[in-house]
């Protein structure tokens, strides 16, 4: 497993995001920090629980963009960005796009509906990875990060930290995605 870790970061920290021309251009702004990979990445067809007592993986999206977040009810960075994450969903959502939010680690369904509430998001999903077994093969070692995935399930950008996911920036940089 930690080979694995150590490999995907590798693949992550070293790719050429200025091979990667159709998004690395929309790096402006917001999305400045977005690490684009020259080819996309594998994701791992992982089970994480989906809030209503049973499961679902990313493979569920695929055919759609996916901006997925890993976060915890814990993170002061995760609080801030979550409701431009909520805007974005609404604003997006559902045309050929989703954003699935995950927690990992401990974050009991309580603590995530507490979360939710203070923050004022109402339209995200409440999914859990309380064992990080879907965080740990992504190589997530912090949080916020967040994980862009084509229509085809791979990975083709990543976020370390938080952004405002409604930006014009973000939003342009999405688009030309699901545009793809």
């Amino acid at each position: 497993m930690l080979r694995s870790l150590v490999l995907y970061t590798a693949l992550a920290l070293g790719a050429n995001a200025a091979a990667a021309a159709d998004l690395s251009a929309l790096k402006t702004g917001e999305m400045n920090k977005l690490v684009v990979y020259e080819a996309p990445l594998p994701v791992p067809d992982l089970a994480f629980e989906d809030g209503m007592g049973g499961t679902t993986s990313l493979a569920a999206y695929r055919g759609q963009v996916v901006l997925v977040n890993f976060w915890a009810t814990w993170c002061a960075p995760c609080r801030a960005e979550m409701p431009s994450l909520d805007r974005l969903q609404a604003q997006l959502g559902g045309n050929g796009f989703e954003v699935v939010t995950v927690a990992t680690g401990r974050n009991p369904p309580p603590k995530i509906d507490r979360f939710f509430e203070e923050a004022g998001v109402a339209r995200l999903p409440k999914f859990r990875d309380p064992k990080q077994q879907l965080a740990r093969a992504m190589g997530v070692v912090g949080l916020p990060v967040t994980v862009l995935i084509d229509k085809n399930g791979q990975e083709v950008a990543r976020l370390i930290g938080e952004a405002e996911w409604d930006s014009p920036d973000a939003k342009a940089l999405i688009a030309a995605l699901i545009a793809e």
